[in-house]
């Protein structure tokens, strides 16, 4: 497989140990109570309060929507169960005719995988497709004590080979939305994709849970022809192929009027949360319901304190919680799904829906669009509602040091961890037959070049990266997503990354686990080291990724909590077997 360099994208990562930053080891028992440690909120939780559409802040049992997940969890003692199979099939989401793809349970997208926070989830998955392995992973899940279920074949786990099961079980510490995906080179773009919810508390109120509402991009082509096309269009200068649809909860008319809309039905007053998310390979989407504004209360898995909007642009990878009052004349609206070509992000259709209030008859929609703000940044009103400051004073001293666009990385001799590396010059490129995970295991520390392994800072130490995206013409927006983690977002710019000059949060920084280094600009994040695993951050750009777009953390190795050593080598030794006669072989990143 030939690596090329992916945009001029270069990546500077610090680490460094701040005494005031050091936690214990338990994260989950730092907070003596559900009030947020650092934080200038008075609100508690309410053992007395009871979760219901005027009180969504409550939960149970003392937590509440004040209960800052990432210091203290619920256990419930109760284990959730799914299973889902995965098959070779045929499917025809918009009408323009069927394709080959993969399907989940004999449907596409996959079913919703459901628990509630404090559970354990158990999902059985079976890949039952003929010349395929596959991994799946759990988008934005935290893994905490379990980076052996966090589903990246050559990462945390060998692929599962045809005719294998695998059971992927761990405690789900969080609530919100999000999805499950495979990690298998570009394939989940035929379909390897279902939403995750995660009951919980919510920062603002709403009678009816209408449940995930899926968005994604749809190509008439499979996921590795368009993946392949991709690459020989990246070699030489040029963008991927356009998609040629998008899909709302998997269906669409396409553009010569065959197929269906989704169809959603509304009651005049009530209010309604609906779990947007975007399971593209490569388009950002721009969402709005005409007439009507969105109270948004959650970025990816975390609570915002909730703010108003018209349009909100959806990057691939992340999710908003949305609540959507029915409060306007009864009729028939259109809800848009509209790619984001500010992104440059390329679609040869339109996503739509129809919103109908149940005491009309539905009827094709008349209603107008809000005009499109054509700016591809994520909301800046998107406040958190758990504050937690970071330390600044490492970053603020050494970032001087780091000139941008270094090719290799560098160690600063100052007593830290801190490492220079540029995404511009290396590709990840991952061994399915011998993950990380792996190397942990026997204590190897010897990762080879290509596995783009950094060592995170002792636990409780803070984690600094820059993303700086290099001259490119046209500048590519890429949304780097980080596993095991959410992060917090320090700051995001135009242009090269200039202290002098850059905006930076450290007091009140947004939390997520998805954030886009805008087109010929930066971003800053920071993440602390509480959670031992080996963890994957990449653009999540299918064909990107594909091409290496990405890195791993090895974070407190000798503190990993490790899979069971003999199913690991037993899932490893089918795959090695199958593999040898396996009619794909791999030709890419492998993730």
């Amino acid at each position: 497989m030939r690596f090329h360099q992916i945009a001029g994208v270069c990546l500077t990562a610090f680490s460094a140990l701040t005494a005031a930053a050091v936690v214990p080891a338990e994260v989950e028992k730092r907070a003596t109570s559900t009030s947020i440690a650092s934080s200038t909120t008075s609100k508690k939780a309410d053992a007395q309060c009871t979760n219901g559409p005027t009180s969504r802040a409550c939960w149970k049992n003392g937590y509440s929507i004040a209960t800052d997940f990432d210091q203290k969890f619920p256990t419930t003692g109760k284990t959730v169960s799914h299973s889902l199979t995965i098959t070779n099939g045929t499917c025809n989401p918009d009408g323009h005719g069927e394709r080959l793809c993969l399907l989940i349970n004999n449907q596409y997208p996959g079913p919703v995988v459901n628990a509630a926070w404090g559970d354990i989830l158990s999902v059985t998955v079976t890949n039952a497709m003929k010349d395929n392995g596959t991994s799946i992973h759990w988008h934005g899940i935290r893994q905490y004590h379990s980076p052996g279920y966090d589903g990246v074949n050559g990462i945390t786990e060998c692929p599962l080979a045809p005719g294998q099961t695998k059971t992927y079980t761990f405690q789900v510490s969080q609530f919100g939305t999000s999805w499950y995906h495979a990690h298998f080179s570009s394939q989940y773009g035929d379909g390897v994709i279902g939403p995750i919810v995660l009951d919980g508390p919510a920062s603002a109120n709403y009678d009816e849970d209408l449940g995930p509402y899926v968005l994604n991009d749809w190509y008439y082509q499979t996921a590795y022809q368009i993946n392949s096309i991709a690459s020989v269009n990246l070699a030489a200068g040029g963008p991927p192929p356009n998609a040629d649809n998008i899909l709302i909860n998997g269906t669409n008319k396409n553009a010569n009027g065959g197929g269906q809309y989704n169809k959603v039905s509304i009651k005049s007053g009530k209010k309604y949360r609906l779990r947007l998310i975007n399971m593209s390979v490569d388009n950002y989407i721009r969402v709005t319901l005409d007439n009507h504004v969105m109270q948004v209360m959650t970025s990816d898995f975390i609570p915002v304190k909730s703010f108003y909007t018209e349009t909100l642009l959806v990057a691939i990878g992340q999710r908003y919680d949305v609540v959507i009052t029915a409060n306007q004349t009864a009729g028939s609206y259109w809800f848009r799904a509209d790619v984001a070509t500010d992104c440059l992000s390329g679609n040869n259709f339109k996503g739509l829906a129809v919103w109908t209030y149940d005491s009309v008859t539905a009827a094709t929609p008349t209603s107008s669009a809000y005009a499109n703000p054509a700016q591809c940044i994520e909301p800046s009103q998107a406040a958190p509602y758990w504050v937690q400051p970071v330390p600044s004073g490492t970053f603020q001293q050494n970032i001087g040091n780091f000139p941008i666009g270094l090719t290799q990385a560098q160690v600063v001799p100052n007593g830290d961890a801190i490492v220079v590396w540029s995404l511009g010059s290396e590709s990840i490129n991952v061994d399915w037959e011998k993950p990380t995970l792996q190397y942990v295991m026997y204590k190897n520390t010897s990762y080879p070049a290509a596995f783009n392994a950094i060592p995170t800072v002792n636990e409780g130490a803070w984690n600094y990266v820059l993303v700086q995206q290099g001259q490119r013409v046209p500048p590519v927006p890429h949304p780097f997503h980080l596993h095991g983690h959410d992060f917090f977002v320090l700051g995001q710019g135009s242009g090269t990354f200039d202290q002098s000059t850059a905006s930076l949060n450290w007091a009140t920084p947004p939390r997520r686990d998805t954030a886009t280094v805008i087109g010929g600009g930066w971003l800053a994040i920071a993440f602390n080291s509480n959670n031992p695993g080996t963890w994957l951050m990449h653009c999540h750009i299918a064909w990107h990724v594909s091409e290496g777009l990405g890195l791993q953390f090895i974070e407190s190795p000798d503190q990993i909590t490790l899979p069971d050593q003999t199913q690991f080598s037993q899932q490893c030794a089918a795959w090695d077997k199958y593999y040898q006669t396996a009619y794909w072989k791999k030709d890419d990143s492998g993730i």
